[in-house]
Parts: C-alpha cells; sequence; structure tokens
C-alpha cells in the first residue's frame, strides 16, 4: 500500500528548529530515559487545560508537547513544556464540535482531529492543520487548512488520530466498548475540495472502552494505542499486529505521546492538574537464556568391572589355547612319532630291567 501525504498541508512558517527559543526539558527526569516503571514527569497544572485530550510531541522545539481540550472548548492548541507549565496557546477560527486528538508530522505542521461522534450520528468529521509557529508566542488567528473524510460503513465514534512519519498519511482508529474497532485511512492524496472517503485497513485489537489516543514511533514500524487504563504497542503494516500491551498509572487515559528520549512514552489523563508520566513502551518479553553448558570432566580410565570381567576372562583362555597350541607344535618338531614311540617302548623295557632310562638326544643317561 502506498502512503503518501495530505496535499496541501499547511506549512510551518519557518524552517524547523531555526526559529524561536526552542525549549529544552529540564531537570534530569524528562532528559534521562524511562529505565521501565512509569515515572510522573509533570502536571498540567493550568486551569485553561481542564479535559486534555491528546498529546503529542513538538517537531520543531525540544521539551514542548501539544494538546487539546476535549469537546465543550474553542478550536485552540496549548504548547506544555517539560514542567507542566503552558508555554504559548494558538486559536484558529474553526467552528470545532468534538476535538479529540492532535499530531504532529515531521515538518512541523499540527493536525487536531474532530472526530469524536459519542452518538454516531456525524456523517462528517473533519481535520484541521495549523503550522508549529516560528517563535513560541501566543496567536490568535493562526491560518487553518480543513479535510472533512467519510466512513465507508456509517458513523463511528473516534478519539485516535495516527499519522506515519514518511509518508505523513492519516489513519484513524474507532473507539468500540464491547469489540474491536478498526484502522480508517485516508486517502493517499487527501483534498480540501470535497469528502474525502476512508478505507477500512484492519481491526484493531479489543481494548478497555476502547481506545482513546495513538501514536506512531518516530521509527514509522511501531504504532502505540492508549485506552483509559493501558496501552498496546503494535507493528506497522497491512495487517497490524498487536505486540504486548502494558498497564499505564492514572485512570481515565485519554492520551498518549512520544517521550523524551524518542523511544520512551508520555501518557497522561484528563480533567484538571492531569499528570502526565514517562514509561516504557511495551514490548514482547524474550524468553530467559538457558544456563551455559558446563565443562564435562575428564573421562575416568575403566575399571575390572562386571561388564569388562568377560572380555578379559576371553582374552586370557586364547593366550592359554595359544601356547598350549605352541607346545604341541614343538613336540610335534622335536619328537616325530616314530621316534617318540621307539623312546617310549626303550623307558619301559630299562624300568623292567632295572637299567637306566634312554636319553632322548641319543646319550645313555647314567646313574652316577
Amino acid at each position: 500500500m502506498t502512503l503518501l501525504s495530505l496535499a496541501g498541508a499547511a506549512a510551518p512558517a519557518g524552517a524547523a528548529g531555526t526559529s524561536g527559543a526552542a525549549p529544552r526539558a529540564t531537570g534530569s527526569t524528562a532528559a534521562d530515559p524511562t529505565p521501565g516503571a512509569p515515572k510522573k514527569l509533570f502536571s498540567i497544572d493550568d486551569q485553561r487545560v481542564d479535559e486534555s485530550s491528546g498529546l503529542a510531541k513538538s517537531a520543531k522545539y525540544d521539551g514542548i508537547w501539544w494538546t487539546v481540550n476535549d469537546s465543550g472548548d474553542t478550536a485552540r492548541v496549548f504548547g506544555v513544556d517539560a514542567t507542566g507549565e503552558v508555554r504559548v496557546v494558538l486559536k484558529f477560527k474553526a467552528p470545532v464540535k468534538d476535538v479529540e486528538a492532535i499530531a504532529v508530522d515531521r515538518d512541523g505542521v499540527i493536525y487536531i482531529a474532530d472526530i469524536g461522534d459519542n452518538n454516531r450520528n456525524r456523517e462528517m468529521i473533519e481535520v484541521y492543520t495549523i503550522p508549529e509557529p516560528p517563535e513560541l508566542e501566543d496567536q490568535e488567528d493562526v491560518k487553518f487548512h480543513r479535510y472533512d473524510f467519510e466512513y465507508p460503513d456509517g458513523p463511528h465514534d473516534a478519539e485516535t488520530l495516527l499519522i506515519q512519519p514518511e509518508t505523513k498519511r492519516l489513519y484513524f482508529v474507532t473507539k468500540v466498548k464491547t469489540k474491536p474497532g478498526a484502522f480508517y485511512a485516508a486517502p493517499a492524496s487527501a483534498s480540501r475540495e470535497g469528502t474525502n472517503k476512508l478505507t477500512k485497513l484492519a481491526d484493531v485489537p479489543a481494548g478497555p472502552y476502547g481506545f482513546t489516543d495513538g501514536t506512531f514511533m518516530p521509527d514509522g514500524k511501531t504504532v502505540v494505542l492508549r485506552t483509559y487504563i493501558d496501552v498496546a504497542t503494535m507493528t506497522w503494516g497491512d495487517e497490524p499486529a498487536l505486540v504486548a500491551r502494558a498497564g499505564t498509572p492514572v485512570a481515565q487515559g485519554e492520551s498518549v505521546a512520544v517521550g523524551p528520549s524518542g523511544s520512551d512514552l508520555l501518557v497522561g489523563s484528563e480533567g484538571r492538574s492531569s499528570p502526565v508520566y514517562q514509561m516504557a513502551a511495551p514490548a514482547k518479553r524474550t524468553a530467559a537464556k538457558p544456563p551455559a553448558a558446563s565443562t564435562p570432566a575428564a573421562t575416568p580410565k575403566p575399571t575390572a568391572t562386571a561388564s569388562t570381567a568377560p572380555k578379559n576372562n576371553h582374552s586370557l583362555r586364547w593366550i592359554v589355547v595359544g601356547a598350549g597350541l605352541l607346545a604341541l607344535i614343538i613336540t610335534f618338531v622335536t619328537f616325530p612319532a616314530g621316534r617318540r614311540e621307539r623312546l617310549d617302548r626303550m623307558a619301559e623295557n630299562a624300568r623292567l630291567t632295572g637299567q637306566p632310562p634312554p636319553n632322548p638326544h641319543g646319550r645313555r643317561r647314567s646313574n652316577a
């Protein structure tokens, strides 16, 4: 599937990273990568942010995250730093209904997703784009672009907008309480003229009361989705696959964003003084490595056991038999048959007559 950007998206007023003071996350908490367990990074104590319903890492300013209020607020975006302080407010004059998500592409374009539909009666949903500002200063009338979208199978409630980093194509995740929702893809090149038809891409795993936010990780190969109580990591593709899930320390979870290190996450909730936690993205656990094989001991020499004794006895028998055969051969060689019988008779006659026995070598044996 070819993934392309929205056509005509609003471009940032300045080149990314070249204009404006770029605030950096303060304190070691924001700078250090998350070791594992979630830890509180900050709280949004500004009274103007009373129902944060999305969070997105700035592409232009280090240590800034953009957020929006849920339904009931006007069209505005808040820039929050790593201490929870609102550093900038951007306002644009659009007739928003139920803003539920926010995202930022690599070019520093902010996408505000007016996609909430609790009653499932909206024929269209809208996404507005504005540029990240050249300076972190409040703006009252930011120019915006509007894109209209329509589901292929009727209205859906949704609170998640995803932007694929490399292609900048948009994806929506529907929010369903009792069964799996789905990924819907915007056209490869969306238009600001008319209504863009969405295409269902794939189902998403069922989540507790549905998914409330999501983000692509910077590599573009992983998506993280947020529910009220946990986050889920998925591999990206034509058929996204669940990798792992992990609980979060905040209830009524409404937001997730790429964290300070670029590989970790920030998760937040709605309400006044809403806390934001830093945590690792859930990853599949790998099986423990088997223990190293021990060095084999030297093989002991075999002893004369019951299993080796028959073999030794067998060898001994062959030695005895061989010796006997050798003696027999010597006897036959030394004493030919006729001579042996003659000596036997001579020995017998000598015994009867009292004479000395004959000498087998031809000499008569003397009694002396």
